[in-house]
């Protein structure tokens, strides 16, 4: 069954074989025992690539809920026995690694020494995908389309800020236009990417466009090259927390237009239920989440106001 899972998970038998270090005869061997067992094609026959049959995805289907749900009896068991050891695995846009977060992950490890803690950083689009296939407990994410296998926990709208550092001249600004924008030298995500979406509604409404000097689809090189004092950057706030509350960089919110606000997303699959260490790091990120959402917004209008007078 989990040499079937890899290779529908990877798409090819030579893929999963180098993932589980066995030889591709192997894993076909494997399936063909799997297929005359349940008495049914798992796999269409003739192809070089794995494509499943109706019952395939049943099996693959069934074999994810028996992982998941066996890693559930697991921490359930621990928990009983009063033994905090385990492990959690969670998936992270590359926004949230700031600070914040990892002051998050580290209060929550010094509480469970025990306790064995994976972070994988991805695309929102390969976020979703771990989540989905019980690759990851849990995962953070900018703005997601609605997913029906993925339950939303907790959702946190982000308005878009202009992040600078403290001696840039737009900190002499409690807001800033389009216009002012335009004037300096702006690292911004490529074409495509949603805050760009955004901002080109803005361009339209206002008829003030932007030509950044940099484009790049790293948050952390965006957030550096702001703190650096030569870029001007665009992002939710809840991506620069900890550079914000250590005074490298300000927030300041748009004038001008009401910009559309970006979600953050806290998903687990739908109908998976996490338990033990798993269950306790998703309550301990939904009360950060609530935290980060609410006090840095007052923060930063008081920074601003510092650096004014």
């Amino acid at each position: 069954m989990r040499y079937f899972y890899e290779a529908a998970n990877q798409g090819s038998m030579r893929l999963a074989s180098e993932k589980l270090g066995v030889a591709v005869s192997s894993i076909s061997r494997q399936i063909g025992q799997l297929e005359g067992y349940l008495g049914v094609n798992l796999v269409e026959k003739g192809r070089r690539s794995v494509k499943l049959t109706e019952a395939g995805h049943l099996t693959y289907d069934f074999h994810r809920r028996h992982v998941a749900e066996l890693d559930t009896l697991r921490s359930k068991i621990q928990d009983l026995r009063g033994v905090r050891k385990g492990s959690i695995r969670l998936a992270v846009g590359e926004g949230f690694l700031s600070s914040a977060f990892f002051q998050a992950i580290d209060g929550f490890h010094k509480k469970n020494p025990g306790l064995h803690i994976e972070t994988l950083v991805g695309s929102t689009s390969e976020i979703v995908r771990m989540v989905e296939d019980d690759d990851v407990h849990m995962g953070l994410v900018l703005q997601i389309q609605p997913e029906p296998k993925v339950r939303v926990r907790l959702s946190l709208a982000q308005a878009l800020m202009v992040l600078v550092h403290p001696s840039h001249p737009l900190t002499r600004k409690s807001e800033v236009t389009l216009a002012d924008l335009a004037q300096h030298e702006l690292c911004l995500p490529p074409k495509g990417f949603r805050i760009r979406q955004i901002l080109a509604d803005m361009e339209a409404e206002t008829g003030t466009f932007l030509e950044p000097a940099q484009t790049t689809s790293s948050i952390v090189m965006m957030r550096d090259l702001a703190s650096e004092g030569r870029f001007v950057t665009v992002l939710p706030q809840i991506a620069a927390l900890g550079e914000i509350a250590a005074r490298r960089l300000v927030a300041i919110p748009f004038a001008d237009t009401e910009a559309e606000p970006l979600s953050v997303h806290l998903i687990t699959r739908l109908g998976r239920q996490l338990e033990g260490a798993p269950g306790r790091m998703l309550s301990v990120l939904e009360a950060k989440m609530r935290c980060w959402a609410s006090p840095f917004e007052a923060s930063a209008r008081n920074m601003i106001t510092a650096q004014v007078q």
